[in-house]
Order: C-alpha cells, then structure tokens, then sequence
C-alpha cells in the first residue's frame, strides 16, 4: 500500500505542471514510486531548474564563501554568533569575571538606591550558584560585592559631577618679532 505525502504530492503536481509546456524530451521526467528513488528525484528537479535558468547569475557564483577561515571548522559557528549577535554564551565564571568588569557602569545607570541594591544582590546570587555547580570549567573566583559599600560608591559617584575641562591659556603673538625679521630679510 502506496503511502501519501500530501507535500509530496503537492510538489509533484506542481512539477508536472510547470514541466508540461517546457517538457524537453531529453530529461527524464521524475521517476514514480515509493521513497528509495526520492534522490532520483531530487536530481531530475535539479537538473529541470538548470535547464530553465533559476541557478543563472546566483550572487558570489564561482567565488569562495566570505567570512571562512581557512583552517576554521567552527566558520559557520562564529559567523552566526557575530550575524545574531548572540551573547551570554560564556562558561559561567568567565560571564561573571565579565559583568564584573562593567558592573560599576551598570550601577550608574540605575536610577534608584533600591534598583542598586538588587543588582549587585542578584549579581552575588550568580556568583553563590555558580561556585556551588559541579560542572566543571574554569573555577569562579569572581569575589562577592558588600551590597552597602556599592550603594555608597553609587551615591559617591553621582554626587560628584565631573569638572569641567580647564579651558586652554590664550597665546599673545608678538608682532614685533615678526617685523624685524622681515626687515632684515630684505
């Protein structure tokens, strides 16, 4: 008992029709069957499409694919990761080490000493899960943040406004100088 693809039919149908104005009599029409000649198939559907030009004028045709590193296995890894922007993939204590590095930028751009208390709570909250896993990886020596003295340097940063940039001493040109050389030049 032939089984039925509903999909399958559907393409089938699709290239029989498109096929029966152009039908060269020198391609095989698609083989009939059960699934073992799919790969037969597949083929003749190629080999239909180049004959009416669909593979003509394909951008970088005949050249090498951009972004490959020659001796790279994981090209099409890195290049998805930059084209998706994908992030937060790190080992934990490396992700940690990381936020570590910018959690003072962070704080700043919190608006409340509430906020402030909860991020650096949260970020010692990963630090604690991250020690107590057993997975392996590099070890986590991300110290712990004092939730209090944060929120004093918090305070203390946005107390203080950065000063202005000194202004530049104005030079006085000296006109004489420049006369007699002229004079004596002549």
């Amino acid at each position: 008992m032939p089984e039925h693809d509903p999909v399958r039919d559907a393409a089938r149908y699709r290239v029989e029709r498109d096929s029966k104005g152009e039908h060269d009599p020198q391609q095989p029409a698609p083989p009939r069957g059960r699934m073992e000649n799919r790969h037969q198939w597949v083929d003749v559907v190629i080999d239909q499409a180049i004959a009416r030009g669909e593979f003509d004028d394909l951008p970088l045709a005949g050249k090498p694919i951009p972004g490959i590193a020659r001796h790279d296995p994981d090209w099409w890894l890195k290049a998805l990761i930059e084209r998706e922007q994908i992030s937060g993939v790190l080992p934990e204590a490396i992700q940690l080490r990381k936020d570590d590095t910018v959690m003072a930028d962070r704080l700043d751009a919190l608006h409340t000493e509430d906020d402030v208390r909860a991020a650096v709570e949260e970020f010692n909250a990963r630090i604690v899960s991250a020690r107590r896993q057993l997975m392996g990886g590099p070890p986590v020596v991300t110290p712990l943040r004092d939730v209090d003295r944060e929120v004093r340097e918090w305070h203390a940063r946005r107390r203080a406004p950065e000063p202005p940039p000194e202004p530049e001493p104005v030079r006085q040109r000296r006109r004489g100088s420049y006369l007699w050389r002229r004079r004596s030049a002549s």
